[in-house]
């Protein structure tokens, strides 16, 4: 329902190496109510959404809300994977990158993957 777009198994790999790399050395959002409020005040570089998120009501204005605010977002398969990648014992539907720290061009470069993907 709330998935626009097909992600490609390496694309969805280097977001999650992305992912482990800003949370050393940038700053994350975990969870859809922060991810909600950094898209609606414009600083989220990144949002990256789980794919198997029960119930889909959870996550699914995020993409409208990106497409809304400019912000590029991009799919993973697994809330559970999100969740370790991001620093968690626990999953998360969704994760916003707010300060991409080293991982500063591998964010850019995901972010302007997806939106040729939403085309």
């Amino acid at each position: 329902m709330y998935v626009r777009f097909e992600v490609p198994k390496d694309l969805q790999e280097k977001t999650y190496e992305a992912l482990e790399m800003v949370r050393s050395s940038g700053k994350l959002s975990k969870g859809t109510n922060e991810v909600t409020k950094m898209v609606e005040r414009g600083q989220a570089a990144l949002v990256v959404i789980a794919e198997d998120v029960e119930p889909e009501e959870i996550v699914a204005h995020l993409p409208v809300l990106c497409d809304e605010k400019k912000a590029p977002y991009i799919y993973v398969p697994s809330k559970e994977e999100l969740g370790k990648a991001s620093g968690m014992d626990v999953s998360t539907a969704s994760v916003a990158v707010v300060n991409a720290g080293k991982a500063k061009k591998i964010i850019a470069e995901i972010a302007e993957k997806a939106e040729a993907l939403k085309k």
